[in-house]
């Protein structure tokens, strides 16, 4: 089944007196419960088509549909609460709120789709227990190592039930051990509850483990290969 779908995609940033193609004719399928990496080098265009398909930036043209739904024909309200309730994000600088706890964080996007209290801390307990954070649930992120602190991104973005996650990156900051970790996580949800999983990444520890790879250059796909 799939989840995402883009149609002749296109970006294109006016930079003084030229044009920068960012993503150029893009045309993409991604199915339920993929692990997919989207690589290629900088500028390739990967970060961008990955904010367009999040709904964080809008394509110049082309398609994008997500759970059949064609994002462009959402208003920005529309967009915010279709974001909220079928997408997770995972960036390489975490984005944790500071002054809240572990478990605060990653009940947050919970409290925004106004769940019930009871469903929100058993989401929590399972998804800190499930990360191998239990012990940290009080912490605050200036207290956690930043692998914790990206297990914790990743139980945020789960937490709300989305389609899919996107994860721009998300090993960048981290060291060799914390990248095994976390990607091992990543994995698991994957192959034991079905997450699909969609990354930009330059990290060939990432790239190793994923099942299809998607290669960008100068905005277009030049190959697409599944593992």
């Amino acid at each position: 089944m799939k989840v995402i779908e883009v149609q002749n995609l296109h970006r294109i940033f006016e930079d003084a007196d030229q044009q920068i193609h960012a993503v150029d004719g893009v045309d993409l399928v991604i199915n339920k419960g993929e692990f997919t990496a989207i690589v290629g080098p900088s500028g390739s265009g990967k970060t961008t088509l990955l904010n367009m398909i999040g709904g964080l930036d809008s394509p110049s043209s082309g398609k994008i549909f997500v759970a059949d739904e064609e994002m462009s024909k959402l208003s920005n309200n529309q967009l915010i609460d279709f974001r909220l309730n079928n997408i997770g994000f995972v960036f390489q600088s975490y984005n944790l709120i500071p002054v809240l706890t572990a478990e605060e964080n990653v009940e947050f996007t919970m409290l925004l789709q106004k769940r019930s209290k009871e469903e929100r801390i058993q989401r929590t307990k399972d998804l800190m227990q499930k990360i191998g954070l239990s012990d940290r649930m009080k912490n605050r992120p200036g207290e956690l190592s930043g692998g914790q602190q990206q297990r914790i991104a990743v139980a945020r973005a789960l937490a709300p039930k989305p389609r899919f996650v996107l994860a721009d990156e998300p090993t960048a900051n981290l060291d060799s051990k914390s990248t095994a970790n976390l990607l091992d996580m990543m994995a698991e949800l994957n192959e034991e509850e079905g997450v699909t999983f969609v990354f930009s990444t330059h990290d060939q520890r990432v790239i190793d483990r994923a099942k299809r790879i998607i290669t960008l250059e100068d905005g277009k796909v030049i190959s697409d290969e599944m593992l």
